[in-house]
């Protein structure tokens, strides 16, 4: 079996990872080229790092991962730290690492288990048979400096994994558009040099002041780097009014104005250009499988609408399609077959979009809810001063928002969570297949 991967991100260089160590022959096509930056918070909750131990990535301190301990909110005139819950499936520890260096460090990972990662290969669009099954891409080379070189060429593959994130070439291309009926956020972030870089939390600010005075559906955060510096950012939601009206750049130089002078969040001190990106959250691209292609990590839209994360989305995205493929790729060994026939390989890309629906479906239902509630000012002041002084109920919530709910067992914030999920819809009308994997769920 062949497989194809369209970015080198979170989602296409664990898919690439765990494709290459199990033998499957795997090409990464990277539009860009190591290292580089992308708009982020840098922060890796313990859902991340779950899947970053899974992988086997080293990520010591020396290697510029810094570990943080928790939570820590500011809201209403009101700090409270809340520890990550541990002792069950998850780590009790989060981390903080830029961009800059963690999709590189998964890059070399993948490439280490055997995987081929091909930089500076931009994918235009992908290739289709007469049937319109996807089998391959083409690509538009790029030289060093990111400039058309104006030659192109052609990949083909049995499968094409598109984790090309929100704009996604790949899926674009094979017609598959964006729902308007799912949450879109938007992040801007910059760095400061702050004596604040080796803070042990990662920081939320739960209000953010608009215009009007009335607090906007979103958060900011401080989370220090340890290199000196600080990633400073926001996350708005388009379930407010002023959304796509507000110079977003502003709101965050205002909001960093309004902090303590030693803090050194200052125009002097900052150490980068503010940038900024969409999220696609809540499965805002669908299907996410195509005859031929599976869309992984943002490029289906794969962020919860809660708080915003991605990268655990992305890379537990990559690893569910690569066992998919991989039992596809038994198949075809135990069959004595050359290629692996297409209709089987095409069943389980629906087995695995099924699966990720089926594990996150009803989480970003409770995500979408969350964020229109959230767009309404007065129902925001009223969460922020009913729940920050009942620091029982913040570790509830923040279970909830970062979805560290433990699958089973757990205690009762955990069971009742889970009550909630269970009686809450998916995304859409689907059911957990048939397919054995072969893998126990802390396994897969």
């Amino acid at each position: 079996m062949e497989v194809l991967i369209v970015g080198a991100g979170p989602a296409g260089s664990t898919a690439a990872h765990y494709l290459a160590r199990s033998g499957v022959e795997v090409t990464v096509l990277e539009k860009t080229r190591f290292p580089r930056e992308k708009v982020c918070g840098d922060g890796l909750t313990p859902r991340a790092v779950r899947e970053i131990q899974l992988l086997g990535l080293p990520h010591a301190a020396e290697d510029g991962w810094r570990r943080n301990r928790g939570l820590r909110l500011v809201a209403g005139g009101r700090t409270i730290e809340l520890p990550w819950p541990g002792g069950g499936e998850f780590p009790d520890y989060g981390l903080i690492r830029t961009r800059l260096g963690f999709d590189e460090a998964l890059a070399r990972h993948a490439e280490a288990a055997g995987a081929r990662i091909l930089e500076g290969h931009s994918v235009t669009e992908v290739l289709t048979d007469d049937g319109g099954r996807v089998v391959g891409a083409r690509v538009q080379l790029l030289d060093e400096d990111g400039r058309k070189t104006g030659e192109t060429r052609d990949f083909r593959a049995d499968v094409v994994l598109a984790a090309d994130g929100n704009s996604t070439r790949a899926a674009v291309s094979r017609g598959l558009a964006k729902r308007d009926d799912r949450p879109l956020g938007v992040a801007y972030r910059t760095y400061f040099r702050s004596p604040r870089h080796e803070d042990d939390w990662m920081e939320g600010w739960l209000e953010l002041p608009g215009r009007d005075g009335k607090p906007l559906p979103g958060y900011g955060w401080v989370f220090g780097v340890g290199d000196g510096t600080s990633n400073v950012g926001l996350g708005i939601l388009n379930s407010s009014k002023e959304f796509g009206r507000l110079d977003y750049r502003q709101v965050l130089r205002d909001w960093t104005a309004s902090m303590p002078p030693e803090w050194g969040f200052t125009e002097a001190n900052q150490a980068a250009p503010v940038r900024g990106a969409a999220l696609p959250m809540g499965f805002n691209r669908t299907p996410h499988v195509v005859p031929g292609m599976a869309l992984l990590g943002d490029a289906g839209g794969m962020v919860s609408p809660f708080n915003g994360e991605g990268i655990s989305y992305a890379m537990e995205s990559g690893r569910y399609a690569a066992q998919f493929l991989v039992d596809a790729a038994a198949a075809q060994r135990s069959a004595g077959l050359g290629r692996p026939a297409a209709d089987d390989v095409d069943r389980r890309l629906r087995a695995y979009a099924d699966y990720v629906r089926n594990q996150w479906g009803s989480h970003f239902t409770l995500g979408r809810t969350f964020a229109a509630l959230i767009g309404r000012p007065a129902v925001m002041r009223l969460a922020l001063r009913t729940g920050m002084p009942v620091p029982a109920l913040m570790r509830v919530v923040v279970r909830l928002l970062a979805n560290l709910t433990e699958p089973r067992g757990g205690g009762l914030e955990d069971r009742a969570i889970r009550l909630l999920e269970t009686l809450t819809p998916a995304t859409s009308n689907l059911h957990l297949p048939g397919p054995k994997l072969g893998l126990t769920r802390d396994e897969l």
